[in-house]
């Protein structure tokens, strides 16, 4: 970042919202819309792409205020990490480009950021078909971004809603890709004594996914992930492998304990719904004792 640009950054801003970005540009138009609705005042908006082969001309002219940054490296970490390198504020707010802040979503990231390190706040799940939902719809309404669980129950943060200091990511360390990296990087900040908290006022939404091939990815994706975190918790091994070949073998226990709350959410609208609902918990769980099995005898997934 050249000095000039630096300095008045510095007298400028003392807030910045950092986005990675790859190939979905019509989704990246939303997000900077909904944040062109919030109070901007000191805070700058960087686009991190991870060398998208979209054309991000058309975005560039219609948010002039708006920086943007190539990073090479792919993955949203590497993205994440280079946000927070090309900027000086002293606060760091986090959205994903797929995300859609509330229109108080700068301001209530303000209001909370002095009381705790991190901060990560409500994700609600929002269709983008018309109804009735599918079944990868149904399971994410009732089952996806559950970020109170996630930061009072688990003890980590998503990085799609998310509020922390330039000092605390300092001394933290970056992003890591390779694993589930938000989930990495906060309970990397707690086990360093940081405070973790969680903030309903801080909305931002998150579209579902929308079929069975896009939530299988997904699922795909955080498998993989998950499986790289447990071995580098645990220090691989055989126990390690062990451990996890047990928690695959739960999953089918699993799906039948998170039937009631499927079948009986209040974010679903008919027994169709419902029904389908189930019917994914059921097949995404069997899906994914099948993968952590494979993993655990070293296969690929």
């Amino acid at each position: 970042m050249p000095m000039e640009a630096t300095v008045t950054a510095m007298t400028t801003t003392d807030a910045v919202v950092i986005i990675p970005h790859y190939n979905d540009v019509t989704r990246l138009e939303r997000c900077l819309t909904a944040l062109m609705r919030n109070d901007r005042t000191g805070v700058e908006i960087v686009v991190v792409d991870n060398g998208s082969t979209q054309s991000l001309d058309p975005v560039r002219r219609a948010f002039p205020d708006v920086r943007f940054v190539i990073e090479t490296e792919k993955g949203a970490a590497a993205a994440r990490n280079r946000g927070v390198r090309e900027t000086v504020a002293p606060l760091l707010f986090f959205i994903d480009a797929d995300c859609v802040a509330a229109e108080d979503w700068l301001e209530q990231a303000r209001a909370v950021a002095p009381r705790a390190d991190l901060i990560g706040g409500l994700v609600e799940v929002f269709d983008e078909t018309p109804p009735p939902r599918s079944g990868a719809e149904a399971f994410e309404a009732v089952f996806a971004f559950d970020f109170r669980n996630y930061i009072e129950v688990q003890g980590f943060t998503g990085a799609g809603n998310l509020v922390t200091r330039r000092d605390v990511f300092e001394d933290v360390g970056g992003f890591i890709n390779g694993v589930s990296e938000d989930r990495d990087w906060s309970m990397r900040a707690v086990a360093k004594g940081y405070r973790l908290i969680y903030a309903d006022r801080m909305v931002v939404g998150h579209p579902s996914r929308s079929d069975w091939p896009s939530l299988r990815h997904k699922w795909r994706r955080l498998t993989r992930e998950l499986y790289a975190s447990h071995l580098a918790d645990t220090g691989g091994g055989r126990k390690a492998r062990l451990r996890w070949a047990l928690r695959g073998l739960a999953m089918p226990v699993s799906a039948l304990v998170h039937m009631p709350k499927a079948f009986f959410s209040p974010k679903l609208r008919s027994v169709t719904e419902r029904l389908r609902a189930v019917g994914t918990l059921v097949r995404l769980r069997l899906l994914r004792m099948v993968w952590m099995l494979r993993q655990a005898i070293g296969l690929n997934v």
